[in-house]
């Protein structure tokens, strides 16, 4: 017989609290329920739940206050249901902060180290941290797992790691960790074999640009945080350092101000002032010239950065699309590729990003014999 165990895989947003139950044993893990905690903390939060993963949604409206309160909701739902209380939880942290590269079974250590990593992701390690200790509170007896967004991208080589900063800075941490890790790794255990040279485009409403030679990561557009690289939902990507330096010389001093403007009112809403949905900017293009323009360049930005990783490789063998705006916007892809045909014959797929099922296998394959 085989020893089944049964994780519970956590994905948490700065509002939401996304949770999948998995039973492991033979082959992959396999999803037994699923449900979503949405606004949290928000007026019109609401909660749902399928029982089965072939079942409709069983939805409410219900005050989520915090995410612990969207932890114990889910733990009920579940119970509620019949589903077995979990062996080990799972929990997806977008930055483990230079201190910690590898996923990991939570400690007290690991738990410190995380809190000393709130600065480098302050929109996304604060709720991951929330939940890890509703956790701690609710089911305590319970192993959990960290499973960390940055640690694919420990293989990068200095020469795209390191920031043309002093080392005074760079010893504080600040350099490229890259994201999407967790996707990132769940595309590559649907290749069979794993071509030596991939480009994988993650465009969802975060959105990386990531090389990998043979299974490992050595350039990613992300940097220090997820609002680095091409243009995203509402986030900027790259700037020239210059303009922030203008922006807090004109009325944008307060980092808070700056922040809440390159992560929340920039990228496809910044440009097109209408949305960043990608769905509302192409059904609003042909009269619109603003969201025409905002879908141009972000094509245009996600097409150089695939170039410049393809450099990186020294050529393509196989382009994967995945996240929302990837897996979903034909049209878009389109506009994509079709300025890549200098750099020769290559792959196009497009996959799941299975980020749950990675996160299932990671704390399967750390939970102690």
């Amino acid at each position: 017989m085989t020893d089944t165990k049964s994780i519970l895989a956590l994905n948490c947003g700065s509002s939401s609290l996304k949770f999948g139950l998995y039973e492991t044993g033979e082959g992959e893990p396999k999803l037994i329920c699923e449900g979503e905690a949405e606004q949290v903390g928000k007026d019109g939060s609401s909660f749902w739940f399928k029982p089965d993963p072939k079942a409709g949604k069983q939805e409410q409206k219900i005050k989520l206050s915090t995410h612990a309160e969207a932890l114990q909701h889910a733990l009920k739902a579940l119970k509620e249901s019949g589903a077995a209380m979990p062996d080990a939880v799972g929990h997806r942290v977008v930055h483990g902060g230079p201190q910690l590269r590898e996923h990991h079974k939570l400690t007290g250590e690991t738990l410190q180290q995380l809190q000393s990593a709130v600065d480098f992701a302050p929109l996304h390690v604060p709720p991951a941290l929330n939940v890890i200790k509703a956790v701690q509170e609710q089911i305590p007896e319970v192993m959990q797992v960290i499973c960390l967004d940055t640690a694919f991208h420990r293989t990068l080589p200095d020469v795209s790691r390191r920031f043309a900063l002093p080392s005074e800075v760079a010893k504080l941490g600040v350099e490229r960790y890259g994201f999407h890790g967790l996707s990132l790794e769940s595309i590559l255990a649907q290749l069979d074999p794993v071509p030596e040279r991939t480009v994988v485009g993650h465009l969802g409403s975060g959105v990386s640009i990531t090389a990998i030679q043979n299974g490992k990561s050595i350039d990613t557009t992300m940097g220090l945080t997820p609002t680095g690289g091409v243009m995203m939902g509402t986030r900027c990507g790259d700037l020239d350092p210059g303009v922030l330096f203008f922006l807090m010389r004109n009325g944008y001093g307060d980092a808070q101000k700056l922040e809440t403007l390159c992560d929340h009112r920039s990228g496809l809403l910044g440009v097109s002032g209408l949305s960043n949905d990608t769905r509302e900017l192409e059904q609003a293009r042909p009269k619109d010239a603003n969201a025409d323009l905002a879908i141009r360049i972000f094509a245009y930005q996600v097409r150089k950065a695939i170039a410049a990783m393809t450099a990186v490789l020294g050529g393509l063998d196989l382009l994967v699309f995945t996240g929302g705006i990837g897996e979903h916007a034909k049209e878009i892809r389109g506009e994509i590729t079709v300025g890549l045909t200098f750099l020769g014959k290559f792959e196009i797929k497009v996959l799941p990003a299975q980020e749950d099922l990675q996160i299932a296998k990671i704390t399967a394959s750390l939970i102690p014999a």
